[in-house]
């Protein structure tokens, strides 16, 4: 029983070191790029758009499908720098926990 009272401490550790983890990827900011540089989004930590950066040579109105071509391009790079840097913390944060096989968090 001794080990099971140690486990639940250290999940109550864990759960309050998370929330801490989650307000501090809020806060965060990436960005991803598309186009050579020439697209540029911002994204906080939940992947909320938070900043669009085209560069003025992209807004000519027949080259309107490369635009949002790239725009979707340089989402897609911000929305995976985001996953990385979560899954990072997360396994920081659960370093040390022992977690049963196939146990995601959060949950």
């Amino acid at each position: 029983m001794k080990n099971l009272g140690q486990m639940l401490k250290q999940a109550q550790e864990m759960q309050g070191r998370m929330a801490e983890m989650q307000a501090e990827l809020e806060r965060r900011e990436v960005q991803g790029s598309a186009g050579g540089g020439m697209v540029s989004l911002t994204l906080n930590g939940k992947g909320e758009l938070r900043g669009v950066k085209i560069d003025p040579s992209l807004l000519v109105p027949d080259e309107a499908e490369v635009l949002e071509d790239l725009l979707k391009a340089a989402h897609a790079d911000a929305k995976a720098r985001v996953e990385r840097e979560t899954q990072e913390q997360m396994q920081k944060l659960t370093a040390g926990l022992p977690l049963p096989p196939g146990f995601k968090l959060p949950f």
